[in-house]
């Protein structure tokens, strides 16, 4: 452990907040379905997006980008964002909650800033311009904005934080001078339709930026190598391709659709945020848990098995969308809840196996008894 940094134990129940909140979402998500799942009081109802992306996502995010600064002071972005889906699950008034999620993503702000500050490279300006976007939604939801005038700009922190890691990994097969041109025009359309996602236009030109950038990370990303190999490698990219996918379909349920309502509200959401984001937290998570709280997670071919459940479900859903049967809608979103709990189990099924497996000392050898000088066991 570096200096100035915080050990496992402090890290720890960060993250056992951000699961909390992703619990809590997942519950609120089932409620607002139709399902008779259990919740602390009726007004989670309207804070299911809150505790998924700010409560769940932004606490992890936060958590990761603290283990690879190496400062204390970082590690005040995942603990208010936790605090925050604490404060919204006590049912106290919900700018209180708010007021914690925005000073989270301030931190994550400043952390990221400081870092592009150090090393100016275009990975580095795509999360600083991912924790802007989160920053700008959390205060404008603070102010009073209803969710989905700010869901455009809770995306973009995703988007572009999952943009951004992956460019960083690009560094083994760099994109040319023209890729880099186009991204940074992606980008553009991505702020700017984020600013103006309120309006049909900027709603098309944010679903575009979209499109485009489901494209370039498909035609860009290591994983199209990747994919051909084994184990874990392929699992890793499987998840990443088939969550480049998903983004591409979100983005067009916009560009046809035009607005962030109705049942294209629901489909293009959960395509992007469920369908990408989540195919990508499944897929980096044997990598980034075990930097955060040193543990091994050997593969196993289960792996595959929540995201096959996340995919279908996510058929499903999107089928009683378009097609206006709400069972289908439903029964999807179960099954979405039903694949977040086996990636779950099988994260803590993977942990127990790198326990069991992790090598034991070997034991200790008798020492010798023989007396030096004592003649009585030498032969006569």
């Amino acid at each position: 452990m570096r200096p100035g940094d915080l050990g496992v134990p402090f890290r720890l129940p960060l993250l056992i907040l951000g699961f909390a909140a992703l619990v809590s979402g997942v519950l609120a998500g089932l409620a607002r379905l139709g399902w008779n799942a259990p919740l602390p009081g009726p007004q989670l109802l309207l804070l299911h997006g809150p505790l998924m992306v700010s409560g769940f996502l932004g606490t992890v995010i936060g958590l990761e980008r603290a283990v690879a600064m190496g400062r204390r002071w970082a590690y005040a972005g995942p603990l208010f964002s936790g605090l925050g889906g604490v404060l919204l699950l006590a049912g106290l008034p919900p700018a209180m909650g708010a007021s914690a999620m925005a000073l989270g993503s301030g931190v994550l702000l400043v952390a990221t800033t400081q870092l592009l500050l150090r090393q100016r490279t275009l990975f580095l300006a795509t999360m600083a311009l991912g924790a802007l976007s989160w920053a700008a939604g959390n205060l404008l939801w603070l102010a009073g904005t209803p969710v989905p005038g700010v869901v455009a700009l809770w995306i973009n922190f995703l988007v572009l934080t999952i943009a951004g890691e992956r460019l960083e990994l690009s560094r083994f097969l760099p994109p040319s001078a023209g890729a880099r041109r186009v991204f940074a025009a992606i980008l553009v359309a991505l702020l700017a339709g984020g600013a103006f996602g309120a309006t049909r236009p900027g709603m098309a030109l944010y679903g575009a930026g979209l499109f485009a950038l489901a494209l370039w990370l498909l035609r860009q990303d290591i994983a199209r190598r990747t994919v051909r190999e084994r184990g874990l490698t392929r699992y890793i990219a499987v998840c990443l391709l088939s969550g480049y996918a998903w983004l591409a379909i979100g983005s067009l349920i916009l560009l046809t659709r035009g607005e962030f309502a109705g049942a294209a509200y629901d489909a293009a959401l959960h395509a992007i945020l469920l369908g990408f984001v989540f195919s990508m937290v499944f897929g980096h998570a044997p990598v980034i848990f075990p930097s955060v709280v040193r543990v091994k997670m050997p593969y196993h071919w289960s792996f595959y098995l929540p995201l096959l459940v996340l995919h279908a479900s996510l058929l499903l859903r999107l089928a009683g969308d378009g097609l206006a049967v709400p069972a289908l809608r439903s029964h999807g979103g179960l099954l979405n809840a039903a694949a977040i709990i086996l990636f779950i189990l099988g994260s803590v099924g993977s942990v127990l196996r790198g326990l069991n497996a992790a090598p034991r000392p070997a034991p200790a050898k008798p020492r010798e008894t023989h007396i030096a000088g004592d003649e009585s066991d030498r032969p006569a």
